[in-house]
């Protein structure tokens, strides 16, 4: 990736060529929670939990802790922001109908989409790394706050995803696990149903590009202190969002992995009930 972001590999080396999830936290600099969760996803997956351990040996996670290093350090300065310092929306900068619904081109709005789509290195590192693998990334999450929200694609009210209604069924079970962790509700839908229309998203991109589920998560609060979360919030927020990440990785692990066993056995059970009805024609 870009010189600037880093990301870390959990994984087993099988020397096979494997599926992967995707996940990515700060891409919006102010979003400060953000970082925080993907550090305790990668700490987590490296525990114990049996199905965890599973899953990591079947498919790759590539996490992105970062991946607007330095405008999030930029974050935490006491700085003046003009067009040289405040910088490009990424997530508005991504070629997912770009440019049309929910952004500036005024380069002092924090909306600003930047003069082309994908103009940003940010964006171009993970539109190449994840676009050239495409066929093997299952699932794309990006990691934002806030407002308590789980969203999925599309941005634009002109376009539904193909599945569209699995992404919600998906997603609705994702709330209900936050939600059983720590009684937070969390809102479930595309953004222009459930938050505003805009464009240009890296959760759009990834299902345009035909990786299948891909959520944006928009954690802790609803408000009350906003990008700022007080530190006794810091793990609780973690842990609801670990509960609903790992439900949508597990739908997702069950249905590529426990779904071509069970397609297998089906479709061996088709063969053999056919090889006795044609035996007992010919018979």
């Amino acid at each position: 990736l870009h010189k600037m972001t880093y990301w870390q590999l959990i994984g087993f080396n099988t020397g096979k060529k494997k599926k992967a999830i995707w996940m990515d936290c700060g891409i919006h600099a102010r979003e400060w929670i953000a970082p925080a969760f993907c550090q305790y996803f990668i700490l987590q997956a490296h525990k114990t939990d049996p199905k965890m351990q599973e899953m990591i040996k079947n498919m790759d996670f590539y996490v992105t802790p970062v991946l607007n290093m330095d405008g999030y350090i930029y974050s935490w300065k006491d700085n003046t922001v003009s067009c040289d310092s405040y910088g490009t929306d990424l997530n508005r900068n991504f070629d997912a109908n770009w440019g049309t619904l929910g952004v500036s081109f005024n380069c002092s709005s924090n909306t600003y989409c930047g003069s082309q789509a994908v103009s940003e290195p940010e964006a171009q590192a993970v539109t190449y790394f994840v676009g050239s693998r495409k066929d093997d990334f299952l699932c794309f999450l990006t990691i934002h706050s806030y407002g308590q929200l789980l969203l999925v694609p599309y941005g634009h009210p002109n376009f539904t995803a193909p599945n569209y209604n699995e992404l919600m069924e998906v997603g609705l079970g994702a709330a209900d696990a936050i939600r059983s962790v720590h009684g937070m509700n969390y809102t479930v839908g595309t953004s222009p149903d459930v938050l505003y229309a805009n464009s240009g998203s890296s959760r759009d991109w990834a299902r345009f590009q035909g990786i299948p589920f891909s959520y944006t998560f928009e954690l802790r609060d609803n408000g009350t202190f906003g990008f700022q979360l007080p530190e006794d919030q810091i793990q609780p927020t973690c842990e609801e969002a670990y509960s609903g990440a790992l439900h949508i990785i597990t739908y997702v692990y069950n249905k590529t992995f426990n779904g071509a066993v069970a397609t297998a056995a089906a479709t061996l059970w088709t063969m053999l009930l056919t090889v006795g009805v044609t035996g007992t024609t010919l018979m």
